[in-house]
């Protein structure tokens, strides 16, 4: 090993090899399937690669997302795992005729059945018949009844021609014949392959189409309650917690919507521009007189990808619509909590201008009530001194001394009132 070598070197270099068939030759048959499969699959899948029919063998190899082997002379296999699917191909060089009737070779069956037997749902199935020139098609042609509409044909990689009606057979298999027109056997595997990989990322991105479809209706529904809610909003007598609970329960149904589908939908969009990028690699020309490849893809394919992409808009429009309308509500909410504290400031200024005019008419009584009892005790000391000398007028003085009494009583009241303010 090399000094310093990074631990994800060799997996990196393992990953630009993945995915790479053997060469093909005229007179072989290709058969291919493509499951989507879930997580907890994964690990029978695994033990379903490692149970391999009598007389199967497997391949070393440095990546376990790829294996490779051999069911006997003239049938190999390959398997690759996707980020959520997996796709196990047979090559088989006992003839292109395979193609029409696999359950006729014994070996083939065999590989079939454990190819059948692997966990997952079909997204497709495909068999190929790779013939050498166009004699050889034309002969083999007839023989696969491809419907006469719905025939697809074209050249592509500068010299390859197709045909296929991509229509599933009884036995859920499409059927594409293949004729090499003296394509090199590698241009030949890499052609084959990316034709493969077209038509599986093309159904692989479809898959979004019925939740996109599924969704609008959903979407619409949400539309016509937001519409609803914007009128309600401006209404006095629509009380805040009726609507809090319209506005909660209409977040929740976009929210779990939008959760649903949003993994579907963006897969279907990267898958879109793989789908994309094939057909550019492709070199597709069309043929005089039929349905090019290209036509027959974007001829229902992009109106699909459109209608997801519109679901994802759409539902990104109606997220921005809800937070405008809890922004609005949230205004609502705080325009009453703002005049329910004016009302109440109001309140309490009022409450606290009569507590004062109580406060001050107490304190004229309290002047009053002082000065009369300070007063009556002067007179009652008045009063006993006539009684040693019959010159003093008590009635003269105590009414000399009343204003002097009142104003010290209410100087010393409001002098004790600044000492306990200014101490607070």
């Amino acid at each position: 090993m090399m000094r310093n070598e990074h631990e994800l070197r060799k997996s990196v270099v393992a990953e630009m090899h993945l995915r790479r068939w053997p060469q093909l030759q005229p007179g072989m048959t290709v058969i291919q399937v493509l499951r989507q499969v879930a997580d907890e699959e994964r690990e029978i899948e695994q033990e379903s690669l490692a149970r391999l029919p009598e007389g199967g063998a497997v391949e070393p190899s440095p990546n376990p997302r790829h294996v490779q082997g051999s069911f006997g002379e003239g049938i190999d296999f390959g398997w690759e795992r996707h980020s959520e699917a997996s796709a196990t191909t047979l090559f088989i060089s006992r003839g292109a005729g395979i193609a029409l009737d696999p359950q006729g070779d014994e070996a083939v069956s065999r590989a079939l059945d454990w190819a059948d037997s692997l966990p997952g749902k079909i997204v497709r199935a495909t068999r190929i018949a790779i013939v050498a020139d166009m004699t050889e098609a034309a002969a083999l042609l007839p023989r696969f009844a491809f419907e006469p509409l719905d025939l697809v044909s074209c050249d592509i990689a500068g010299g390859a021609r197709i045909w296929s009606d991509f229509r599933l057979r009884e036995d859920g298999f499409g059927a594409v014949l293949v004729a090499a027109n003296g394509l090199p056997p590698g241009d030949l595997s890499r052609t084959v392959q990316r034709l493969q990989e077209l038509g599986n990322y093309r159904n692989l991105a479809l898959l979004g189409l019925p939740v996109a479809q599924a969704g609008w209706k959903v979407l619409d529904g949400i539309e016509a309650e937001l519409a609803t809610l914007g009128t309600r909003v401006a209404r006095s007598d629509v009380s805040d917690d009726e609507l809090l609970k319209q506005v909660t329960d209409l977040s929740m149904q976009l929210m779990t919507q939008t959760a649903s589908s949003d993994f579907r939908l963006s897969a279907t969009e990267a898958y879109a521009v793989l789908v994309e990028e094939r057909l550019e690699d492709l070199c597709i020309e069309p043929v005089p007189g039929f349905q090019s490849l290209a036509d027959f893809t974007q001829r229902r394919f992009l109106p699909a990808i459109r209608t997801c992409a519109a679901h994802r808009r759409r539902a990104e429009t109606l997220a921005a619509r809800t937070a405008q309308f809890v922004s609005l509500f949230r205004t609502r909410v705080e325009t009453r909590i703002e005049n329910q504290n004016g009302r109440l400031l109001h309140s309490m200024e009022k409450s606290i201008s009569t507590q004062l005019r109580m406060q001050h008419l107490v304190e004229g009584l309290s002047v009053v009530a002082l000065s009369y009892y300070a007063i009556s005790l002067i007179g009652y000391m008045l009063k006993g001194a006539e009684k040693f000398d019959h010159d003093i007028s008590s009635g003269v003085i105590i009414a000399v001394l009343t204003p002097f009494v009142v104003a010290a009583m209410w100087l010393a009241i409001r002098s004790m009132k600044q000492r306990i303010l200014h101490h607070d």
